[in-house]
């Protein structure tokens, strides 16, 4: 079959260095293709040449085998391909259904009619999102789906999907899913960029592997396995790395108890939950988005306040404490790594360097208030090998980072500032295989040093395979407490939803 889009010899350049390298993409008519590979290998910046994001340095597109140049989105819209980013492009200050319209003029400031418009819509999609909403009010997952209402709504014929379902829960997961099988039967064809290889494999018809800018192999869906697909992504097997089994992982000790909550509360999010932390363990917090785990780790961090009266009581090392900024935690050796690294996480148009710095000064961990251009480049020298930050150097900026090369970046930002407890939110979110295993060995590792840290996430392997404790978080509380060796997914998850 002839493709419907096809790079041919692509290569993009930063600063002469090659982010993709010489790759040949093809995408059929009504088809799915994966297009998979670690943090840096080049997904999202392929896909962005497709999209008019960015210019190929060499090489040719080919739209139903006609030569193109796309200079910018809007010429990539135009003739057919729509793109719904990793990290939503949507404008915050207006509300869902204007942003569903935005490219429609004279619709556009017709309120009724467009929220109207945008109700039947986005029922048609299955999608439960208010379309008179700000964006600004939404969640992550929420504003996922306008995003992906939105490159629905243009009719395109070719839709590239990058990391689409990483803030979706399971059941908008499933609608997410249901929504590509009906856009394949009316030949629409979709470009499918994630880290959740077992998504990939359940949905696509073509699976692409990328390493390092280069392609390495293209293939029918069906001829590949989990093993097969990372072994292609990393250059080896990392079998019994990422959730694998159990049995031989020996539980930590409590050490000192490091944190205290007794009945914490903040507005209807949390709601008299109590728990404690430990040094030298890992204590796992599962909930399903909106329990309140990432709420409660905020008001422990200083990033939000408790309630006022019966807001409950916070313990470090036995001594009352009350943060009302994040700072006084940072000097009290807590620090938080935030789920949104892009909103809450770094400087995007500072360096790797200047960001790291930055945290070293705040933290106190600096030697002088003056600025050292040579101590800033200690620093993010060490950090950049100590966690293996794929970058140029240092002087390179955040934003043109990876998503998981940005995710090492905000963890080296709070470890610099030598916590004794590290709270982590959502930590291996939108990041690759390789990056999973790396992350999970740091964490391991501070534990071992004795260090106190808690590990939040959604995705309940992950949980299970680093946990030496594992709270339950429902409704605003923490429910139900599981020893890490003895836990199952099916008792975590009825604790979580009964």
């Amino acid at each position: 079959m002839e493709p419907i889009l096809e790079l041919r010899n692509g290569t993009k350049e930063y600063r002469g260095v090659a982010a993709v390298r010489d790759v040949s993409f093809s995408l059929r008519k009504g088809e799915v293709h994966a297009l998979l590979g670690e943090n840096g290998a080049g997904k999202s910046t392929l896909t962005k040449m497709l999209a008019g994001v960015v210019a190929p340095t060499r090489g040719e597109i080919r739209i139903q085998g006609q030569p193109v140049e796309l200079a910018t989105p809007a010429e990539a819209l135009g003739k057919g391909i729509a793109m719904v980013y990793q990290e939503t492009s949507l404008v915050p200050s207006l509300t869902v259904a204007q942003n569903l319209y935005l490219a429609d003029r004279a619709f556009f400031h017709r309120l009724r009619g467009i929220y109207i418009a945008g109700q039947q819509f986005l029922q048609s999609l299955n999608f439960d999102v208010d379309p008179t909403a700000l964006v600004s009010s939404l969640g992550a997952g929420q504003k996922q789906m306008v995003e992906i209402a939105r490159a629905v709504h243009h009719n395109a014929s070719v839709i590239i999907f990058d990391e689409p379902t990483a803030t979706l829960t399971p059941e908008e997961k499933h609608q997410f899913f249901s929504l590509v099988d009906r856009l394949k039967a009316r030949g629409v064809s979709i470009i499918f960029i994630s880290h959740a290889l077992e998504e990939a494999l359940r949905i696509a018809d073509r699976i692409t592997v990328l390493r390092d800018g280069e392609h390495v192999v293209t293939d029918d869906a069906s001829a590949f396995d989990r093993e097969s697909i990372v072994r292609a992504m990393v250059g080896r097997s990392l079998s019994g790395q990422l959730y694998g089994a159990r049995g031989d992982r020996t539980v930590r000790e409590p050490g000192e108890k490091v944190l205290s909550v007794q009945n914490l509360s903040m507005g209807k999010a949390v709601k008299n939950t109590s728990f404690s932390v430990f040094a030298g363990q890992i204590t796992g917090v599962f909930g399903l988005i909106g329990s309140g785990r990432t709420e409660a780790a905020k008001v422990v961090a200083g990033v939000m306040k408790r309630d006022t009266f019966h807001g409950g009581q916070v313990r470090l090392a036995g001594r009352p404490v009350r943060y009302r900024v994040p700072r006084a935690a940072v000097r009290d050796g807590i620090v938080y790594v935030t789920e949104d690294r892009k909103l809450e996480g770094f400087f995007e148009t500072m360096s790797i360097g200047e960001n790291i710095y930055l945290s070293a000064i705040a933290g106190g961990q600096a030697r002088s208030r003056i600025v050292s251009l040579t101590e800033m480049k200690q620093i993010a020298d060490h950090w950049i090998g100590a966690l293996n930050v794929r970058a140029i150097n240092g002087d390179a900026r955040v934003i043109e980072l990876s998503g998981g090369n940005q995710q090492k970046v905000v963890v080296a930002k709070a470890l610099v500032q030598r916590p004794r407890l590290v709270i982590f939110d959502e930590p291996t979110r939108g990041v690759d295989v390789g990056a999973i295993a790396e992350i999970h060995q740091l964490i391991n590792r501070l534990a071992d040093d004795g260090i106190a840290v808690m590990v939040i996430s959604s995705y309940l392997p992950e949980v299970l395979q680093i946990s030496d404790r594992i709270l339950v978080c429902r409704q605003g509380r923490i429910v139900e407490e599981f020893d890490g060796a003895g836990a199952s997914e099916d008792t975590i998850m009825y604790a979580a939803v009964h």
